[in-house]
């Protein structure tokens, strides 16, 4: 090949060897950052496999389904633990979503540079607040001065302050990552909008929010995974402590999956070994594959709704 009087040989094209070589070592860093990921999570997964089979085999398969969650008893019952860990959750996505959405909506269609320069940041620091802080707000004035003056339950801790605590948790990041799905919508659908007549909040409902609605949804999950996976608010407020009878009212405690694994591991129910102590990985593995599977549809749901400009 030929440019003129200069000759272009593949040579040529293919570049200096050293910035190739470079490239290559750069390309094989970045394959290995990738596949020790994969590894750890590998490993995670045998792990809570092999503690779970090991569990399985040393109870009865009828020890899952009992009255309550007491593992010095030998009485597991995960039902006890998943309805609670529903309960919570469900009531923390009542707060988190609409706050959370509403707080999106604002800062990405109504406020004004200068206003969301100051609150964007403040919201992104109260995603990084522990959750013992929370827990000890949910424990201490949560429960009191807003369960207890409300409703009359029977106990000093209940799932209704838990999934508070949470949903206080959780907003931050239903709110930091809706607002960015909302404001990745290409500005020129709202120009379009707004140059057929239509106003600002028919903008937003009918046209930016289906237009994020793969974010959104993102959004979703993994403001629900963080729910499920909360264990201080969940351990502090939220039921008793190590183990406890079934219950569904939102008024009584409940011990939450990470609750009960929290308290055998470290806590008022420590467990050394035995089945107490497999429960662990069984209840990790239970946890790691409820994630996943939530994960899972929500990525499917993505890719059926999502719009591409």
């Amino acid at each position: 090949m030929t440019t003129g009087n200069v000759r272009i040989t593949l040579a040529d094209l293919r570049g200096n060897a050293r910035r190739r070589r470079k490239e290559q070592r750069m390309k094989a860093t970045f394959f290995a950052a990738a596949g020790v990921s994969v590894v750890i999570g590998g490993l995670i997964l045998f792990v809570l496999t092999r503690g779970a089979i090991q569990f399985l085999r040393q109870i009865d398969f009828g020890q899952l389904k009992d009255s309550g969650w007491f593992p010095r008893r030998d009485r597991f019952d995960l039902t006890t633990l998943l309805v609670a860990s529903v309960i919570m959750g469900l009531i923390a996505m009542v707060v988190a979503v609409p706050v959370g959405l509403g707080t999106a909506i604002y800062l990405s269609e109504y406020a004004k540079p200068r206003v969301r320069s100051v609150i964007k940041p403040i919201i992104e620091v109260l995603a990084g607040i522990p959750s013992v802080v929370v827990g000890y707000f949910a424990l201490r004035f949560i429960q009191p001065e807003i369960v207890e003056r409300l409703f009359d339950p029977r106990s000093n801790k209940s799932m209704l302050a838990g999934g508070l605590g949470i949903g206080i948790l959780v907003i931050p990041i239903m709110a930091s990552i809706s607002e960015d799905a909302l404001r990745a919508v290409p500005h020129p659908l709202r120009e379009a909008s707004y140059g057929v007549g239509a106003r600002k909040s028919t903008t937003t409902a009918k046209i930016v929010l289906p237009a994020a609605v793969s974010g959104l949804v993102a959004a979703f999950v993994i403001a629900v995974s963080r729910a499920i996976g909360e264990t201080m608010v969940a351990t502090m407020a939220g039921g008793p402590d190590g183990s406890g009878p079934f219950s569904r009212n939102p008024l009584e405690g409940g011990l939450t999956l990470t609750a009960a694994m929290t308290n055998a591991a470290g806590g008022t129910d420590q467990a050394v070994k035995g089945a107490s102590f497999n429960a662990l990985f069984f209840l990790g593995l239970v946890l790691f594959l409820l994630t996943m599977v939530l994960n899972l549809i929500g990525d499917r749901f993505v890719q059926r709704v999502r719009m591409k400009y």
